[in-house]
């Protein structure tokens, strides 16, 4: 095997990237920063400040319409992507709670992007289930529990249109997918999605070692 880069990601090099990134706004800087004030013990789970741009970038790549987060903690991937939809653009936001998700709101209302915003507290499956059967999706981002990731890509790949882009976060898991005493748990859950995606003739993937891990998947 040949490793075609060794950089290693020191915390200068990390601070240079982002400020050579498109910069975040003063209401996703706020919400990133209330986060970690809020919630300091479980902030780890929002998406990291590189994604927010990438997010933003790939919905305009794309041109999505239609977007399903799977995920939402407190919002601030959701309003990267929401601000860089179109006006009638809808974004539906899966999450199981209330209080993680009201930063959120606060945030969408006052960046003026809640109105492209349909917010459903609701296990992620059911909500997935109940949307239309027919290919009509543009983009997803998956990111919250990890043992149901599989059971969300079924779901989610039927309802893709051909060339709709799933992306998901934490696909190298802080590095434990590559240790096999890790049988169960989310480590076994992230390790047992990679395979199934890699597998799957109807997506194209690619896993990129950005921040924890993300995945790009295609329909075909």
């Amino acid at each position: 095997m040949t490793k075609g880069n060794t950089t290693k990601i020191t915390d200068e090099l990390y601070r240079y990237m982002l400020d050579h990134n498109p910069p975040l706004d003063e209401i996703q800087r706020g919400l990133v920063e209330t986060t970690y004030a809020k919630f300091p013990d479980v902030a780890g789970m929002q998406s990291a400040e590189e994604q927010g741009p990438l997010l933003a970038f790939l919905v305009r790549l794309t041109g999505a319409r239609r977007i399903v987060e799977i995920g939402t903690f407190t919002g601030f991937s959701t309003l990267s992507m929401a601000q860089a939809m179109p006006a009638d653009g809808v974004l539906i936001a899966c999450d199981i709670s209330d209080e993680w998700t009201a930063y959120g709101r606060q945030a969408w209302e006052a960046a003026g992007v809640a109105d492209r915003i349909d917010l459903r507290i609701a296990p992620a499956l059911d909500t997935l289930r109940a949307l239309p059967a027919e290919p009509h999706i543009d983009l997803a981002y998956v990111d919250a529990d990890k043992e149901n990731q599989i059971a969300y890509w079924e779901e989610l790949v039927p309802r893709m249109r051909p060339g709709g882009l799933i992306v998901t976060d934490n696909t190298l898991f802080h590095g434990t997918v590559v240790d096999e005493t890790a049988t169960s748990g989310s480590a076994a859950g992230v390790r047992a999605y990679n395979d199934h995606v890699a597998a799957d003739p109807r997506m194209e993937s690619v896993l990129l070692a950005i921040s924890d891990g993300l995945t790009l998947s295609r329909k075909r």
